[in-house]
């Protein structure tokens, strides 16, 4: 006898963030879960303390992972970083997220398992996330049995290539490896296009994606001479925002797909 399962649920959808409206605006769609950053130019660094609770305080259900990352660049560390990293891991946890997002890596390629232990031991019952720090090591697999090991909840990954189209092949194998011991999330470039393609190539069953609009400036005295920033220059009268309708967009293309 044939049993019917019936549809299959959607995904856990985590939108990364960096600001409190685009918290709000994950929540108002129907977003599970937030990634809270600061600048996602740079790939995303820990958010000041300001932003955490003050986003913590605006939302009313959708739960907040924060990034605790404390620069861009790789993710070899040093004592001073992984320092800071755990003095954040704890004022993140004090703060009252429900968790945070890490990762750090040896020269090797492999996972620093004194800084992670570290950073676990700081977040204490925080559910916690490794972050793309993964795209970077030397053997995924076996880095990923490490993060089992370690007891980490979930690990994001873009395949260890461009997008997560590109690494879905990975992403697939990982998923089988994991065998529900760990999530494995794809995150890197899912939209509303791809998103059904990446879910039926993975069979993954949390997705993370940022949905991103341009938001021009509200000042009107403007001087465009100088820069704010380095030799690789942002606009500085626009911004990109989170957008509500594109996380709306993604979502209905996955529970439709």
């Amino acid at each position: 006898m044939t049993v019917n399962a019936g549809p299959t649920p959607a995904p856990t959808f985590e939108i990364c963030i960096d600001d409190v409206p685009g918290a709000l605006a994950a929540e108002r769609v129907g977003a599970h879960r937030v990634e809270l950053c600061a600048d996602l130019f740079e790939g995303g660094i820990t958010p000041s303390l300001g932003l955490i609770e003050t986003t913590l305080a605006a939302v009313e259900a959708i739960r907040v992972h924060v990034i605790v990352r404390p620069r861009g660049g790789d993710f070899v560390y040093d004592e001073y970083e992984a320092a800071a990293m755990r003095r954040d891991v704890e004022a993140i946890r004090a703060a009252g997220a429900q968790g945070v997002v890490i990762g750090a890596l040896t020269p090797e390629g492999d996972l620093d398992r004194p800084v992670i232990e570290a950073l676990l031991a700081a977040a204490g019952d925080l559910s916690v996330t490794f972050h793309r720090a993964f795209d970077m090591t030397r053997d995924p697999h076996a880095a990923l049995e490490e993060l089992i090991e370690l007891g980490v909840d979930r690990v994001l990954t873009s395949g260890q290539d461009s997008s997560v189209l590109e690494g879905a092949p990975l992403i697939a194998r990982l998923i089988t490896q994991a065998a529900g011991r760990i999530v494995v999330m794809p995150g890197g470039g899912i939209t509303a296009r791809n998103i059904d393609r990446v879910l039926a190539a993975t069979g993954a069953r949390e997705v993370h994606f940022a949905a991103g609009a341009i938001l021009e400036s509200p000042a009107t005295h403007r001087n465009p001479n100088p820069y704010m920033g380095g030799a690789l220059r942002q606009p500085e009268y626009a911004r990109r925002v989170t957008s509500a309708d594109g996380i709306r967009d993604v979502l209905d293309a996955a529970r439709k797909g």
